[in-house]
């Protein structure tokens, strides 16, 4: 029989252009209280400072101090902290309290991050790698060392003590974001977790998953994978069809559209991406998803939508691949209104979830 499987729910922080800020991120503040009264397990988002159609979400910590005020049981996830735009030695004292002040319901995804966003940031993108991995270091050296030194290419710190330590001892638990094999193969090596999944054809995320299933076997440590899919949901697949069409435009046009702030249109600056560790950006197939009709993208199931019949149906077969273990839906994006985010959610959990748990239990 298998394990009983983990259930929750990330936000994108899209914002249309014209939306009021304040008002996106009450809405979301909604939904973490919703999912906690509804048996979801964590809430996710992720951590983004620029582009507004992408995201508004720069400081993750403070919304999620703000929910644990407003929840009793629901975990926090952010997915990721790019860690390259951050001073480690800050950011491990950050995390720490907020993992104090939620009582320990604090969880650290960790990555690298979008390509789009060094610049801004001003990190050069050729330093984004090196920086990521001393960055790693230091969160785990701070939160477990008492006193520590390091001797870097880009940070160098002497006997430095970073308080305050986590909550959770030794530290909370770790999740990689990304498709890496190299950076799946230090995951299972730590028996950290893995999220994958997204906008984009289930193809894009078969290779990575196995090859994290794979290094986890090889060195002998338990496996642990989550899979982000966005999901709208009404009670008849024609409502939720005809509801779905434009948050589902919009929840790819806003995804790509920071592609259009990196330098990629000479074979140089796509060599550059590669160079840098980002292939992905480097090719086309990301932005080519907006020339995808409505239908292909619901084809493709890049998006689940329908009743709940329907999508529990395809998150099954989903799962019956990947055997995950952990599925984190996605009900507020591009433009979705407060109430329809809050309907989609509500049917996943009263209708989804009981199904999906009983077909995983006995499988």
């Amino acid at each position: 029989m298998s394990q009983p499987l983990r259930f929750g729910t990330y936000v994108e922080f899209q914002c249309p252009p014209g939306r009021d800020h304040a008002q996106l991120i009450e809405d979301v503040i909604a939904l973490g209280v919703h999912a906690d009264q509804n048996g979801f397990s964590v809430f996710t988002t992720l951590e983004h400072p620029f582009f507004e159609q992408f995201a508004i979400n720069p400081n993750p910590l403070a919304l999620y101090c703000t929910l644990a005020e407003r929840t009793t049981q629901i975990r926090f996830r952010t997915l990721c902290h790019t860690l390259p735009l951050h001073n480690p030695m800050i950011l491990a004292g950050e995390i720490a309290e907020a993992d104090i002040l939620t009582k320990g319901r604090i969880e650290c995804g960790v990555g690298r991050g979008h390509a789009w966003l060094n610049e801004p940031a001003n990190i050069v993108l050729e330093e984004n790698q090196e920086r990521y991995v001393e960055a790693l270091d230091i969160l785990i050296k701070a939160w477990t060392e008492e006193r520590f030194s390091y001797d870097g290419k880009y940070y160098q710190v002497k006997d430095l003590s970073v308080v305050p330590k986590p909550y959770q001892k030794p530290h909370p638990q770790i999740f990689q974001v990304g498709t890496s094999a190299k950076w799946f193969s230090l995951a299972a090596q730590k028996e950290w977790g893995v999220c994958i999944g997204g906008p984009a054809p289930t193809s894009v995320f078969r290779e990575p998953a196995n090859m994290y299933r794979q290094a986890c076997h090889q060195a002998g440590k338990p496996s642990y994978l989550g899979w982000v899919k966005a999901i709208y949901i009404a009670e008849d697949d024609q409502t939720a069809l005809r509801e779905a069409e434009q948050p589902v435009r919009n929840f790819i046009d806003f995804n790509v559209s920071p592609m259009d702030s990196l330098a990629r249109s000479t074979p140089a600056e796509k060599q550059r991406l590669i160079d840098a560790g980002y292939a992905f950006y480097a090719a086309d197939d990301f932005p080519n998803l907006r020339n995808l009709s409505y239908e292909e993208l619901v084809e493709a199931g890049i998006v689940c939508v329908g009743s709940p019949d329907t999508v529990g149906k395809q998150l099954l077969a989903l799962w019956k691949e990947f055997r995950f273990d952990e599925v984190i839906v996605i009900s507020h994006y591009g433009g979705i209104d407060k109430d329809r985010a809050l309907r989609t959610q509500d049917l996943f959990a009263k209708k989804v979830m009981p199904l999906m748990q009983a077909e995983v239990q006995n499988a």
